[in-house]
């Protein structure tokens, strides 16, 4: 048991830290969930919360409320399917239907999503976020162990990363955090194959599954910057051990495999995205906080000179998440020793990937060409992401410069103590600029924030100074290596009080709590959705967490034909010229269209009274009323009339202009006019993938399914397959021969 604990006691010592920074799920029961934004900002929870909170739920951070209103819904739709065998292929429940596994974000095939197998899913989520940290940590300890850093220095930059700000901002989002973890692993795994004279087979697994397992987290960006950097990091050490013909073949291979292995991802996804209006309607170079803004970067030092949101007083740049790449004050330093001082290749790879990251995330030249030369992807990404390299590399070097602390012997006092003077002049400088007389256009309130959160990040300053000197200077072996470990600690603690500060721990009854309202909804168990006027009403996507189908969506992917559909709607003269006023949030509030009827809306949430003859009033919790649409469209119909779909605004304008009950456009050439009967139509089953209906006419008659169409969808009218056309814009419709029918729709994989 010694020699065990002797041998892993850094890898002890990290799962001990993961444990204290998640000390109040394991002692308090609290979950890592941002859950208190769930009641403190919207209704009906307000209002089921009303009688104990009359004034609203207190909420820690308004900016983390993607993990509750994207990830987790997406996340456990996908694992209730692969639960019940079935492949997760559509969302029902958000903008009339849209894909599941092509979203990516949903992380389908993910290894870890094991773990989500565990009931209750709170929990299991739980599990998911704590080994996010814990698992980069340990990745990030084996790859700087083999470049054979001192342990002690592993460990210290293990937890730099594990910790660091980017690991922090987005640690409840879960997949980001995933995607992220695999990268030291991926690294390692380069460093173990190149140094082996013979192949070694196992490594090439480890790299391989490392890759896969990256990229099926489920976040395309952030794989993008790991993926990238992997690659420079396999020509940087090609380049260093020979240029071997036979290694670039080996590692051609591998690439080979990844993307066959992540092929049933990437091209539902590259399908999606080409369908989609994610580079459409946003103009990044506009954008507030597209890039890191150059006031920011004093985040590296003081993470919250500006405020933090966790406290209600940040009064940067939107937003704080996106510009935070703080290691920690001695980490920082210790990456700008190495950096100075430290002769060793690795430093100057690393050097270079913050340099090149730091160009591509300010707003300098060359960060604007994607943009300006509309490069797909890149031109809709936003760049403050490279972050994550940034604070992997001064992770990385952080550990060089925490081993060159510890080396005594080759150590050179003078430069270390002078690189410790200007480190210290940039603090004076940030002192300077808060008490400077000169008008900077900060308001007063704004430089008492900023005072305030100097205070904490010079105090540790100052003690890790005193304690590098005392490190450098102190001979006697027990003595050293006592301050050796209080460096470790106040590191640890600066980084604790950093994280604890910004994330969130809520009561498990936080979680989706089950209101009178939403039962309301859930008791009816005809084919319907549902829409709000308000955004504070059950906003998009939670539908997706209680199963109620919607119009409403929140994604950075959706169909443009739904979009432009949603955009006409909400116009008086139904344009569909973008932008279209919604980037990536789809809330249609024009209750009146009849697009809105069409989408099969049978009830509308409000916090107010609606004074319209087609809204009666069926329900009330608190504030949030619920209202019947009665001009609401079945969900399968007959019409008796196609027109050919010409060009888009000639089809738009028709769909406001014409009773759709009766007619229906439809995009194809091989429409003619031909004489069709209006049939009965029933929905007999209906679930994620697949849609039943029995049909009877007494001629031959076109069906109109109000779910939206997407290629993927096929259709059998009695088990021989028919051609699904695309209708009313942005629906799908099938032809019916005369008789009783029982026709099926069915989601594919490809």
């Amino acid at each position: 048991m010694i020699e065990f604990i002797k041998k892993l006691w850094p890898q002890i010592i990290i799962v001990l830290i993961v444990v204290v920074f998640f000390w109040q799920f394991f002692l308090k029961g609290l979950l890592p969930i941002p859950s208190d934004t769930i009641v403190g900002l919207y209704h009906p929870y307000l209002d089921y919360y009303a009688k104990v909170s009359p004034q609203g739920v207190p909420f820690k951070n308004f900016l983390i409320t993607d993990p509750v209103r994207q990830i987790i819904p997406w996340k456990m739709l996908a694992i209730d399917n692969l639960s019940n065998l079935t492949l997760p292929l559509w969302n029902p429940y958000e903008m009339a239907g849209k894909p599941l596994l092509a979203n990516f974000q949903s992380g389908i095939f993910y290894p870890l999503n094991l773990l989500l197998l565990i009931k209750p899913y709170f929990i299991s989520w739980t599990i998911f976020i704590i080994i996010a940290p814990l698992l980069s940590g340990i990745f990030t300890f084996a790859f700087l162990k083999n470049l054979k850093l001192d342990v002690r220095a592993c460990l210290f930059g293990a937890i730099t990363f594990a910790f660091g700000g980017f690991s922090i901002a987005w640690l409840e989002w879960g997949n980001i955090g995933h995607v992220a973890l695999w990268l030291p692993l991926i690294l390692l795994s380069i460093d173990k194959i190149m140094s082996q004279k013979i192949s070694n087979f196992k490594w090439g697994l480890v790299f391989l599954f490392s890759l896969v397992s990256s990229f099926f987290a489920g976040h395309l960006q952030i794989f993008f910057y790991v993926f990238i950097v992997s690659i420079a990091y396999l020509v940087f050490r090609w380049l260093e051990h020979g240029r071997k013909f036979r290694t670039a073949v080996l590692f051609t291979i591998y690439f080979l495999l990844f993307a066959i292995a992540t092929a049933v991802q990437w091209i539902p996804a590259l399908q999606f995205i080409n369908l989609s209006a994610r580079s459409t309607d946003q103009n990044p170079l506009t954008a507030e906080g597209w890039f890191i803004p150059w006031q920011h970067l004093v985040q590296f030092i003081a993470p919250d000179f500006f405020g933090n949101p966790a406290t209600l007083n940040y009064w940067g740049v939107w937003n704080y998440a996106e510009f935070v790449g703080y290691i920690g004050i001695v980490g920082l330093f210790l990456a700008f020793c190495s950096i100075f001082l430290r002769r060793a290749r690795e430093v100057v790879f690393f050097t270079g990937a913050i340099i090149v990251s730091l160009l591509f995330s300010l707003p300098t030249f060359l960060a604007k060409l994607p943009f300006d030369l509309s490069i797909p992807f890149l031109s809709s990404a936003q760049p403050t992401r490279l972050i994550l390299l940034i604070t992997f590399s001064l992770s990385v070097l952080s550990a060089f410069g925490f081993d060159y602390l510890i080396m005594d012997k080759k150590i050179n006092r003078k430069a270390l103590i002078g690189l410790g003077i200007i480190f210290i002049t940039l603090f004076f400088v940030a002192w300077a600029v808060v008490f400077s007389k000169i008008d900077l256009g900060i308001t007063s309130e704004n430089l008492a924030v900023a005072k305030r959160n100097l205070i904490f990040p010079s105090g540790i300053l100052a003690g890790g100074m005193l304690l590098i000197l005392g490190i450098i200077f102190v001979k006697e072996t027990m003595a050293r290596t006592l301050l050796i470990f209080l460096l470790l600690a106040l590191s640890f603690y600066d980084l604790y009080r950093f994280g604890g500060k910004f994330t969130s721990f809520t009561p498990q009854e936080y979680y989706y709590p089950q209101t009178s309202a939403i039962e309301f909804l859930q008791k009816d168990k005809s084919i319907f959705r549902i829409a709000s006027n308000d955004s504070r009403i059950f906003p998009p996507n939670f539908s997706t967490y209680y199963k109620i189908q919607s119009i409403e969506g929140y994604d950075p992917l959706y169909l443009l034909s739904y979009a432009e559909l949603i955009a006409a709607s909400e116009r008086e003269d139904h344009s569909i010229h973008m932008p279209f006023g919604f980037n990536r949030i789809i809330t249609p509030h024009n209750l009146d269209s009849n697009i809105i009827d069409l989408l099969n809306v049978k009830y509308v949430l409000s916090l107010s009274d609606i004074n319209s003859n087609k809204f009666q009033k069926v329900f009330q919790e608190g504030q949030t009323r619920i209202y019947e649409n009665a001009n609401a469209f079945p969900r399968v119909f007959f019409v008796e009339r196609l027109i050919r779909s010409g060009n888009k605004t000639t089809t738009i304008q028709g769909l406001f202009k014409d009773n759709l009950h009766e007619t229906a456009y439809v995009e194809s050439e091989e429409i003619k006019n031909v004489r069709l009967t209006k049939g009965e139509a029933k929905v007999t089953g209906y679930n994620e993938n697949r849609v039943e209906i029995e049909t009877e006419n007494s001629g031959e008659g076109f069906l109109v399914l109000s779910d939206t169409f997407y290629p993927s969808w096929k259709a059998e009218v009695d088990g021989s397959n028919t051609k699904i056309y695309k209708t009313n814009y942005a629906f799908r419709g099938v032809f019916i021969p005369k008789g009783k029918h029982r026709v099926v729709f069915y989601d594919t994989l490809f």
